[in-house]
């Protein structure tokens, strides 16, 4: 965007206090939104907040099957850009003063939740771009004999719905008075 597009469908220089990204940061021209960024935010002050989730955590048997299938069936299909969210962000440009948490350390963790059933779960790593790219070279993920992995780990416990785990990772910086 222009810096008058910027001002007339988002804000007026200086006069954001919080930006947010969420799983994307990784597909942007990073040089050009934060340009966009630094000069929405209030300045000094203004905190941009940048996070992505990883591969998802289910139990030994399900993650064991699932780490195959992200590391070398649906390897190849995978954007090199993707390995941002593998580092969880930490070696992405982030030009920002850090926003340091009581342990002094980031990207901060937290985990996101949800109870799922084996044919959700699937739906969901259907939902990778590694899966579309996949697709559009007319190679189907997950093969049949990697559904069955699916199902043997899926089922050793007897119970049809798992908490399935999402590690969120945060980035957190807030600009100067430049």
């Amino acid at each position: 965007m222009s810096r008058s597009e910027l001002e007339q469908t988002v804000s007026e220089q200086s006069s954001v206090d919080l930006v947010t990204i969420a799983q994307a940061m990784h597909w942007f021209d990073l040089h050009a939104f934060y340009q966009q960024v630094k000069w929405i935010l209030k300045k000094p002050g203004g905190v941009i907040v940048a996070w992505c989730y990883t591969i998802p955590e289910v139990n030994d048997s399900v993650d064991s099957v699932l780490d195959q299938f992200h590391s070398i069936d649906s390897e190849p299909f995978w954007e090199p850009r993707l390995k941002l969210i593998d580092d969880k962000y930490r070696s992405i440009d982030f030009p920002f003063e850090a926003i340091e948490g009581a342990d002094h350390t980031g990207p901060f963790k937290f985990v996101a939740e949800k109870l799922m059933d084996l044919d959700e779960y699937l739906a969901y790593l259907r939902s990778w771009s590694a899966y579309q790219t996949a697709k559009t070279r007319g190679v189907e993920l997950p093969r049949d004999d990697m559904i069955g992995s699916f199902k043997r780990a899926w089922n050793e416990d007897g119970h049809d719905q798992k908490a399935v785990k999402f590690p969120v990772y945060l980035r957190m910086g807030k600009v100067g008075n430049a």
